[in-house]
């Protein structure tokens, strides 16, 4: 017997990739694994984004998630890892596993539902690698969300301020939700970050006979589709 010590072997790495997949399907009855990708072009026909990872008797692994660095911090992160839930769904799964070292974007999954399980350590600066697990439900239906922004009458500030605690007070009765609430210095404005589960509950909000606009406000109601942190 000899053993070879080297680098990259292709010829190997098939080999071993054949000899265990007939091994892992004898063993779990489970033969549908395949490869899972999602690609990010913009619209020069550069890559901005990508993932890659696969599927296998109900189990999604992510492998590797990257994006470009004049896209982070946009939201396109979140919308990969969605299509590939999306995708991981439609074949079946109903768990995702993913690591990813501390230095990456351990809190990143953390927003995204995902918990961790466990820790290796030993990385090279004395980082870890973080696992994480996720149990994928039935799609989520898209909520409704609006960003309300709001002008105050400067001679009836305390008026509109009043107004605006009693109309927010009605968001529960409709499932709705203030998820934020700035205020500018001079408390002349404000934006409402308000979240809905659907248009018409939130057009039931709006026809709630409790709910009396006062004329002296001005209000711009922008819908919003994705919020970044």
């Amino acid at each position: 017997m000899t053993l070879t010590v080297g680098g990259e072997d292709k010829e190997l790495s098939a080999r071993l990739d054949k000899e265990l997949t007939a091994f892992n399907r004898a063993a779990t009855g489970a033969s549908d694994e395949a490869e899972l990708s999602v690609r990010a072009t913009g619209d020069d026909g550069e890559l901005t984004g990508g993932l890659t990872g696969w599927t296998w008797g109900g189990l999604c692994g992510v492998g590797m998630l990257w994006v470009r660095d004049d896209r982070r911090g946009t939201g396109l992160g979140t919308e990969l890892m969605r299509a590939a839930e999306d995708e991981a769904r439609r074949r079946g799964c109903d768990r995702v596993i993913v690591s990813s070292f501390s230095f990456q974007a351990p809190s990143f999954y953390r927003r995204l539902g995902y918990v961790e399980t466990g820790r290796s350590e030993g990385i090279p600066g004395g980082h870890v690698d973080v696992h994480f697990h996720k149990a994928l439900g039935p799609p989520a239906a898209p909520a409704f969300q609006l960003a309300v922004l709001l002008d105050h009458p400067a001679d009836a500030v305390e008026d509109a301020l009043a107004y605006e605690e009693k109309a927010l007070a009605l968001l529960p009765r409709h499932g709705g939700r203030l998820e934020r609430r700035l205020r500018t210095a001079d408390g002349l404005s404000e934006v409402h970050l308000v979240r809905f589960p659907s248009e018409d509950a939130y057009r039931a909000y709006l026809a709630d006979p409790d709910r009396t606009p006062d004329g002296r406000i001005t209000a711009r109601v922008l819908e919003v589709t994705e919020v970044y942190a």
